[in-house]
């Protein structure tokens, strides 16, 4: 008996080893396969970095070369330093560098492109270059030239060493063991040299992309947890805050120290209020309230003065809605301060409303908090009128008003907004108060007009 089961069993074991390896195999090929894929993707991005920053050095050389006088050469320069330094910070994205601290280095090169943006699009015949701001591409061009060395020299070591990045990825994800990896030492004592690079004068309207909100644009005295306990109590109109949680977030090191509190909606054990206060003023900053919509039972002007009412109860006076986007049960709907008949677009409120009751489900409001500031608008020198000429005259205008919105040289810029139909898109665009500029343009959705209508 032992032997026919012997016999029936042993080609059937057999068989079912010979699939075992060959399934073994064929999922280690293919497990090579993907790691071959990333690791040609890690050496193509640092390659094609090293390349960038020898062009960029090379192209500030040539920008400072031409004549003082040669206002289009200089802008032709200085878009390819933008383009350039834009194509090396994408470069780094996709190194596998998020747990390396390479911060200065990223910070160098969006402050390199922000500063080469804003001055290629600027009146070069009407505002030259100063010398001040000749020096800096000096000192910029030398930078480079540092960088560049330093790179190079990293990139020969990989070259010559057959370096992995996937081992630069094993190493950083290693945190019981020392780190000793070549790429890593190399790129580590590059941001260490950027750090160096203090005495750059990036100039007062250069705004970094990593220029954080700090605890310093808000006013009003440092919160303690119980104040912060009030103020959420408040805003959800509770008297009891037994069951509040506040955490204190940062210590000086974040955007803006703050204070995460967490409550329960009054349900079955479900802690599922969410609010985020500044430290400095005790301001809202962040409001979301978890919650199954059953349903869609408001329409797009019911849902949005349930917003406008919330806002009202809450402090946020002279809002207009702007926009509206929805999905199946909840409409998000965004509000701007309203100063007189002028809308502010970089003070703005997005708040979340669930379209079965219209009950309030979230605030998004950290962009009014850090725009609050006083404005002295003064009156247009072009007028509506004007302003219009500016535009295809094959657009039919429904809609025009003044606001103040932030340009894409980072200014707060007063405007005539107009709001039109052409070719079967509505738009929205932007002209320069001051100058009559085109300043922007948005192309806009039927329900967001909706939304807005007063």
């Amino acid at each position: 008996m032992y032997k026919r089961l012997s016999i029936v069993m042993f080609p059937l074991v057999t068989l079912a080893l010979i699939g075992a390896s060959v399934w073994g195999y064929l999922e280690h090929q293919d497990k090579n396969k993907i790691l071959i894929k990333a690791e040609n993707q890690y050496q193509r991005a640092f390659h094609d970095l090293s390349y960038r920053m020898d062009r960029l050095h090379n192209e500030l050389g040539n920008t400072l070369a031409v004549n003082s006088t040669s206002n289009d050469s200089y802008r032709k320069g200085l878009v390819n330093v933008w383009r350039l330094t834009s194509q090396a910070q994408s470069d780094i994205s996709q190194l596998p560098l998020a747990m390396l601290p390479f911060n200065k280095t990223e910070e160098f090169l969006a402050n390199l492109a922000n500063l080469s943006y804003r001055t290629s699009v600027r009146d070069l015949n009407k505002s030259p270059l100063s010398q001040e701001e000749l020096k800096t591409l000096g000192t910029l061009y030398e930078h480079s030239k540092e960088l560049t060395g330093e790179i190079r020299g990293v990139q020969n070591k990989v070259i010559t060493n057959n370096l992995r990045w996937m081992d630069v990825e094993l190493a950083l994800a290693s945190k019981d063991e020392p780190v000793d990896n070549v790429i890593i030492d190399g790129f580590t004592t590059v941001d260490k040299k950027v750090e160096g690079y203090s005495e750059i004068e990036w100039g007062p309207g250069n705004l970094t992309v990593f220029q954080k909100n700090n605890v310093q644009m808000l006013s009003g005295n440092e919160m303690t947890t119980e104040e912060i306990k009030q103020k959420a109590a408040a805003f959800l109109n509770r008297s009891d805050v037994a069951n509040f949680q506040v955490t204190e977030n940062g210590n000086g090191g974040t955007e803006y120290q703050s204070y995460s509190v967490t409550a329960s909606s009054g349900g079955k054990n479900e802690a599922d209020i969410q609010m985020d206060y500044s430290k400095k003023g005790g301001q809202l900053i962040y409001f979301v309230k978890s919650r199954e919509v059953s349903g869609a039972n408001l329409d797009i002007r019911r849902a949005r003065d349930a917003a406008d009412e919330f806002l009202d109860q809450h402090g946020y006076k002279e809002m207009s809605a702007v926009s509206y986007d929805q999905d199946d049960s909840t409409a998000n709907i965004v509000f701007v301060k309203r100063d007189k008949d002028i809308l502010i677009y970089p003070q703005q409120v997005s708040v979340k409303v669930a379209l079965d009751d219209g009950e309030i489900l979230g605030v998004q409001a950290a962009e009014y908090v850090f725009s609050q500031k006083e404005r002295k608008l003064a009156a247009p020198k072009i007028s509506a009128e004007e302003g219009r000429k500016m535009l295809s005259p094959q657009m039919e205008i429904s809609e025009q008003k003044l606001a103040v919105i932030t340009n894409d040289l980072e200014q707060e810029v007063l405007c005539h907004e107009y709001t039109g139909k052409m070719n079967s898109n509505l738009y929205r665009i932007y002209i320069n108060g001051e100058t009559g500029n085109e300043e922007k343009i948005e192309t806009i959705r039927p329900q967001d007009t909706q939304a807005a209508a007063k």
